[in-house]
């Protein structure tokens, strides 16, 4: 298996980063998979997929790059960059860092990933210039539309796990971000199944990013910066346009209505601060009021805690719905 050894002081300076760019190529990975873990994305993914296979046949050489990059159990290393030292990162500085890739770098990172030598057309010296503007595609085309609510999604997620850090560690916080990731203690963090040599991080960032999408992995800037980038918590079963009755909303205030009415299915508060956009904070007095009226309950499921309607709930928000 492959491990990291963390140092005392690197582990005690990690923090939570979201990337755009590590959510464009999340989204890409889907795209050229043809695969979503939740109704959500396959529902995006029926709406993009479309335009990103039209998009690559007419460019057989990004294609084949696709192809390559995106190994059976390796991606290349030049595609998934560390996220820079800005606490929020910027797309264009992040597409950059890939842009100016050497060329012999990127090649010799795709025969990793491929597991062998190239094919003749990608023996080529743009291919890091290709590989930025298809991200580029990507984020504009597929990401950009939607990255409001899945911010605030992977906000959410960065606010659950930081808050689950301070009361029970490490060990709790990353398992079950990912397969194979698993902190074995004495401060080794199991990366991956692969066997690989450890390799030790002193005097590092080292960085935790979640995607919406289903899709994780490791990147690393060495010595400077490592990053675990895995699917968030609260990937979301899709747009949930359950309206809200107007006598609902006088009765209770709109923004309370709003979350009453979202618990007919059990949710947590991050999927309700991503359906709500409300704060982390608002939706736990939400939650908390409706809890002490009898209008909801939760139960824990796992690691998560879910809330959903109470009979009394159910019958108040159906009385408050149109005949």
């Amino acid at each position: 298996m492959g491990w990291w050894q963390v140092g005392a002081d690197t582990l005690a300076e990690s923090r939570f980063v979201v990337s755009p760019l590590a959510e464009t190529t999340a989204s890409l990975m889907s795209l050229a998979r043809r695969t979503s873990g939740h109704p959500g994305g396959r529902a995006w993914l029926e709406t993009h997929l479309p335009a990103y296979r039209e998009r690559l046949a007419a460019d057989p050489v990004t294609e084949q790059l696709v192809r390559a990059a995106l190994g059976r159990s390796w991606i290349a290393d030049f595609l998934t960059p560390a996220p820079g030292a800005a606490v929020d990162p910027v797309l264009e500085e992040e597409l950059a860092r890939i842009r100016d890739t050497p060329a012999a770098t990127a090649r010799a990172d795709l025969e990793v990933s491929l597991g062998g030598p190239l094919p003749g057309p990608l023996l080529r010296d743009d291919l890091p210039a290709r590989a930025a503007g298809l991200l580029e595609w990507v984020w504009e085309r597929t990401v950009l539309p939607y990255w409001p609510r899945r911010r605030r999604v992977l906000e959410a997620d960065v606010v659950a796990r930081a808050g689950r850090l301070s009361r029970d560690g490490w060990a709790a916080v990353i398992g079950g971000m990912r397969p194979g990731l698993v902190w074995l203690g004495g401060g080794r963090l199991q990366i991956n199944t692969h066997d690989n040599p450890p390799r030790e991080i002193t005097c590092a960032r080292l960085l935790f990013v979640p995607v919406t999408q289903d899709h994780g992995w490791v990147a690393w800037e060495h010595p400077h910066r490592y990053a675990v980038v895995y699917p968030c918590a609260g990937v979301l079963t899709g747009e949930d346009r359950s309206s809200v009755p107007r006598p609902l909303e006088r009765l209770l205030g709109p923004a309370r209505a709003r979350v009453l009415v979202l618990l007919g299915t059990p949710k947590s508060t991050t999927q309700l601060v991503a359906l709500t956009g409300q704060g982390l904070g608002s939706v736990g007095r939400h939650l908390r009021v409706l809890l002490d009226a009898g209008l909801a309950v939760r139960r824990r499921d796992g690691r998560s805690v879910l809330y959903h309607r109470t009979a009394a709930g159910e019958v108040l928000v159906r009385a408050q719905e149109p005949g």
